[in-house]
């Protein structure tokens, strides 16, 4: 199970820290992806932490202000989001994968559980 917390409204150039519980996965055996979609528009990854957190990857508009990472003693995974812009809105996900050792934030063919995802608002 995935679930995703932390989307609030915030203003352009404010953070925001999304979570993604991780139950019943091992971090070590399944890579955790970020995705997020905005009205009428096709999901988009946003960045992947790989199994055994082996590499990181961002989407090229994030790179430099979101920043992903994982607890695995709380079996947490985070994104740290700073910066935000406008085109940042929309729902993001949470998903895994099992057995991904090197993960691309452009692909989600490999995720086979999603969570329910959690709304990011930028505004002013």
């Amino acid at each position: 199970q995935l679930v995703e917390s932390g989307g609030d409204l915030v203003h352009p150039g404010g953070s925001l820290r999304l979570s993604c519980a991780v139950s019943e996965f091992n971090l070590d055996y399944y890579a955790i992806g970020w995705f997020r979609q905005a009205p009428g528009q096709e999901r988009e990854g946003v960045s992947c932490i790989s199994s055994g957190a082996v590499n990181i990857d961002y989407e090229i508009s994030v790179k430099g202000r979101f920043t992903m990472s994982r607890d695995t003693t709380k079996n947490l995974v985070i994104l740290q989001m700073n910066n935000l812009k406008p085109e940042d809105g929309g729902v993001y996900y949470c998903a895994a994968a099992p057995m991904l050792g090197i993960c691309s934030a452009g692909s989600d063919a490999e995720y086979r559980f999603w969570g329910q995802g959690t709304q990011v608002t930028v505004s002013s």
